[in-house]
């Protein structure tokens, strides 16, 4: 009895730390608002800001920071792709 048990919390857990780590950016603002909700990397974005002033007074007496948006695709731009670095020897 206790296996199934232990298997649901676990996947439980997975489940909610991929879904952490599955957020993205709306490409179309330059600055997101990162808002912690408490708890290790228990945290969202709302990427509706054209400026880091604007954020700034939004993130105002929150638990939130405010961030340039990796994917901000310009105007009328695409969205960057990002690559992973690779080490040649």
């Amino acid at each position: 009895m206790r296996l199934p048990v232990l298997e649901i919390l676990v996947s439980g857990a997975l489940c909610a730390a991929t879904s952490v780590q599955a957020q993205t950016y709306d490409p179309a603002y330059p600055v997101c608002l990162q808002v912690y909700t408490g708890g290790f990397m228990d945290y969202y974005f709302e990427c509706a800001y054209s400026n880091i002033a604007q954020c700034q007074a939004s993130a105002s007496g929150r638990a939130a920071s405010c961030v340039v948006n990796p994917y901000y695709a310009g105007k009328g731009g695409k969205p960057a792709v990002r690559h992973k670095r690779t080490h040649h020897q």
